[in-house]
């Protein structure tokens, strides 16, 4: 039989426990009560980020969202460091309870998207998870992890995303491949323990492969961008539009330096140069030849490296001004253009 003293201390650490357990409860049923708003703000971070990267011509596969489970921020709330709770007060300490995912095709691009969100919000921590992995000597998880704010930018992103912050995933299609197997076998699989050490080594033997691949990729990109331009596949002769295909070839010519751009932007962009009344890569090259891009980039301070896209785009715009504002592809957009533009005529203006 226990004694009253063991009993009196076994109540003592029961005690104790729910006392533990108290705050994370309360911070559960918060999160459950907040979990449908922040739904809407996540659906918004992905539509700020799909506009900002849309808007700079930096190409990307996908981008995502998702909101933290109740069941997961429940878990992680729950987490104890020895001798004390993981997090003091879980509806702040739990950080990832909005969450952004961007997959790039190029590690350049995964760096453009960085710089990018460095310069349109406010960077509250920023982890290279692949280059803390390479630091240890060892091949393994990759993936840039940034969490922001917009809660001291523009009045308007506030309002929208109600200054909550956003953790932000951006990692290349392989590093992303990687990544969702792993965890897929790792936390929704079994392993036996005899084959743990087996799978450790397949794992990161599967990474090396992958980063040396994503590296192969930057390269031929590299090389095409120093061939230059050549003519793609003919198109649909009906279609009074650049070829889309030619437009990429000729863009990679003009702006050498630059990133690729998604592959609907080559039509899209298209589709505004035929409300311009350009129909040739003639005419481009001419028009071309009336503006100075080291001007534009200088007036524009770019933060991260333009697609060839968004360069086509700031030149269409230093030409035409208010007229490329008003072209039908630009509605959804204009203020973006207007913005943009104010910059671009400020010097002009200056100097008047």
């Amino acid at each position: 039989m226990s004694t009253s003293a063991e009993h009196a201390a076994e109540q003592s650490v029961q005690h104790a426990e729910d006392r533990r357990r108290d705050p994370v409860r309360r911070a559960v049923q918060a999160y459950a009560e907040r979990q449908p708003a922040l739904q809407e703000v996540t659906a918004r971070y992905v539509a700020l980020v799909t506009t900002l990267l849309d808007d700079a011509g930096i190409n990307y596969l996908t981008i995502t969202g998702r909101t933290k489970s109740v069941a997961s921020f429940a878990a992680k709330a729950a987490r104890a460091q020895p001798g004390s709770p993981a997090y003091d007060d879980p509806l702040s300490g739990i950080t990832d309870q909005v969450g952004v995912r961007v997959i790039c095709y190029l590690l350049s691009e995964v760096e453009a998207v960085a710089d990018l969100l460095a310069g349109e919000f406010t960077i509250l921590d920023d982890r290279d998870m692949g280059r803390e992995t390479a630091s240890q000597g060892r091949f393994g998880y990759a993936s840039r992890h940034i969490l922001l704010t917009a809660a001291h930018g523009a009045p308007a992103r506030r309002d929208e995303t109600g200054g909550l912050p956003a953790s932000v995933q951006v990692r290349t299609v392989l590093q992303h491949a990687w990544a969702e197997f792993e965890h897929d076998i790792r936390y929704k699989g079994t392993v036996p323990a005899e084959h743990a050490p087996d799978l450790d080594r397949r794992f990161t033997l599967a990474a090396g492969l992958l980063e040396l691949a994503d590296r192969e990729f930057s390269e031929i990109r590299a090389r095409i961008q120093v061939a230059g331009t050549h003519r793609g596949a003919d198109g649909d002769a009906s279609d009074p539009r650049i070829d889309p295909q030619d437009l990429a070839s000729f863009l990679t010519g003009q702006y050498a330096d630059a990133g690729w751009s998604r592959t609907d932007h080559y039509a899209w962009i298209s589709g505004l140069l035929l409300e311009l009344g350009i129909t040739s890569l003639d005419e481009l090259a001419g028009l071309l030849t009336s503006v100075d891009s080291s001007v534009i980039n200088a007036r524009l301070e770019y933060k991260y490296p333009p697609g060839a896209v968004r360069r086509l785009d700031d030149a269409l715009l230093a030409v035409f001004g208010h007229r490329y504002l008003d072209l039908h592809g630009n509605a959804h957009r204009r203020d973006l253009l207007a913005a943009r533009l104010e910059k671009l005529r400020t010097d002009d203006a200056d100097a008047g």
